[in-house]
């Protein structure tokens, strides 16, 4: 998360109650079966998919970031994004997080909300979360204190003065802490976190925001061999309640994770599949693995 989203992430969740102005539905692009009238906050997942990009492309100065992608994630996907240097990987969810606008194609969260429409904090506020490749966290504050912050709760001045956590803040704190690794650290202040503590810390400030979607940048870089084990049993126990993107470069570490693979090449999507599927196949091997 950015330093600005981590801020905003604390405040109470936005009600998105204005209807659309010509009163239409959003169907993302799907059939008209699939279509509803879209509700406040709400993400449609009956029609099996939680995310779709269909025919995105982008371009800056001239150059083809994204070149008519198409992708689709189902609800409690676990999906692998690999790719040489300038694939557009980091483009890609710059899109999804409204932080890049295509030039054309359709961006759609379940099949009703239409990602397009809205800022970086009003996607991050619906249940899209992003951690960047570097951990941001309050460095000065402990572990137990960064996740309070990520609570979704109201920041005005004087609610922030007389806030105390009930019972059901307070179990869902433990909760995420047990589930990031990080119980026996919780006062610890996360300035003195190891580098991959501090990643996992982050991941457990989006899980405060009950995020449905989370995209995760190369999450093991800088990891020892032991916090890669440990972050890929925390991504598989996650799996089960949020989807996931993860844009990694481990090899090994993909292995251990991964059901589906996505290879993406010069902004499209090259191959998908198993990981033995796209590590065999022959335009992987030519312009990503190698011989």
């Amino acid at each position: 998360m950015t330093p600005d989203l981590m801020e905003q992430g604390a405040r109470r969740l936005r009600a998105l109650t204005e209807p659309n102005a010509s009163g239409k539905t959003e169907s993302g692009g799907r059939e008209a079966g699939f279509a509803r009238i879209a509700q406040a906050g709400e993400v449609d997942i009956a029609h099996g998919r939680i995310l779709y990009l269909e025919g995105v492309s982008v371009s800056f100065d001239g150059f083809k970031a994204i070149n008519n992608l198409s992708l689709d994630i189902a609800p409690g996907e676990l999906r692998c994004i690999i790719g040489p240097n300038g694939a557009g990987k980091t483009t890609m969810m710059d899109i999804i997080t409204g932080k890049t606008r295509p030039n054309s194609g359709t961006v759609f969260f379940g099949s009703t909300i239409d990602l397009l429409r809205y800022n970086e904090f009003e996607i991050a506020q619906m249940g899209i979360g992003r951690k960047f490749q570097k951990p941001t966290v309050f460095e000065q504050l402990s572990v137990f204190e960064n996740l309070e912050l990520a609570l979704k709760t109201n920041k005005a001045v004087k609610s922030a003065l007389f806030f105390k956590l009930d019972s059901a803040q307070s179990d869902r704190l433990a909760q995420v802490l047990c589930t990031i690794h990080l119980a026996s650290d919780a006062r610890r202040m996360a300035g003195n976190l190891s580098h991959g503590q501090k990643q996992w810390l982050e991941i457990g400030m989006l899980l405060m925001q009950d995020p449905k979607l989370l995209l995760l940048d190369e999450p093991v870089a800088g990891m020892t061999d032991e916090e890669t084990v440990r972050t890929a049993e925390l991504f598989i126990s996650l799996k089960k309640h949020h989807s996931l993107i993860v844009v990694e470069h481990d090899m090994s570490f993909i292995e251990r994770i991964s059901e589906k693979v996505t290879v993406l090449h010069e902004g499209s999507v090259l191959a998908e599949g198993t990981l033995a599927q796209v590590q065999n196949n022959e335009k992987v091997i030519e312009v990503y693995l190698g011989r």
